[in-house]
């Protein structure tokens, strides 16, 4: 399944996107005011989104996206987001379990190899002239894998709108040069760079060049899952409190 550009998009992607977007809101009971509201738009074009008569910008997108507990994956596999599995607690600090049911524990279409994504059925997204591919072979819950490729011009937002959303960024840039943002600071990344950031931050990437900028990503973190970070001060904080307990009780 491809949504391609803005510019050339199908009618029938249009509305796929739509229908996707509206039926993810009826499912958590948001009113078309209120997710316009949480992502800063009019309700009549979030309206014209579901409607499939408009197509948002990179950044509304993500930003749809984000309050509707949906990912990129689940846009290109044309499925909800998988609620993820706890052991019982929430908030950050809660830890993925289940993982011997996951999808790359199971055999491949056409491979008997677990996880295997072909070149050539990689479902992607074209919009703005950024194009995504995912790289794993059905929407995973734990991790955003892809290969993005930012055309010359592109951009993820415009340069005074900013873009942030839950999770944790990873980039890897294999050819081109991606201009990068976060916060008050901006660099250039070439072939073989990478990088790192926390997404809640306010970010934008572009393409100035004259040549496309392809780039290996990754994304954790957009459905709630902790950033292995956060998992490890969290362990160290419990074992501080405990090392506490156990000495007022000496």
């Amino acid at each position: 399944m491809s949504i391609q550009d803005t510019a050339a998009v199908t009618e029938e992607g249009r509305a796929q996107l739509g229908s996707q977007l509206r039926a993810a809101r009826t499912k958590r009971k948001i009113s078309l005011r209120e997710l316009s509201r949480r992502v800063g738009i009019s309700a009549s074009f979030m309206s014209q989104v579901e409607l499939g008569r408009a197509v948002p910008s990179i950044g509304t997108l993500y930003t749809i996206v984000s309050e509707l507990g949906l990912s990129l994956d689940t846009l290109m596999s044309g499925e909800h987001s998988p609620a993820p599995q706890a052991n019982g607690t929430t908030g950050n600090g809660a830890a993925v379990t289940g993982l011997a049911s996951h999808s790359a524990f199971t055999a491949s279409a056409g491979s008997a190899l677990p996880g295997v994504q072909r070149a050539g059925d990689r479902p992607e997204i074209n919009m703005g002239g950024v194009r995504w591919e995912r790289l794993t072979e059905r929407a995973d819950p734990l991790v955003e894998f892809l290969r993005v490729t930012y055309t010359p011009g592109s951009e993820s937002c415009a340069a005074g709108d900013l873009m942030r959303h839950p999770g944790w960024e990873y980039i890897h840039i294999l050819s081109g040069q991606l201009n990068v943002q976060v916060a008050f600071d901006s660099d250039v990344l070439g072939p073989g760079d990478s990088m790192n950031f926390d997404s809640n931050v306010p970010h934008r990437l572009s393409n100035t060049s004259g040549e496309d900028c392809v780039a290996i990503w990754a994304v954790v973190g957009r459905q709630g899952f902790a950033h292995p970070l956060d998992l490890a001060r969290a362990g160290a904080s419990n074992g501080e409190e405990s090392a506490a307990v156990e000495h007022s009780h000496a």
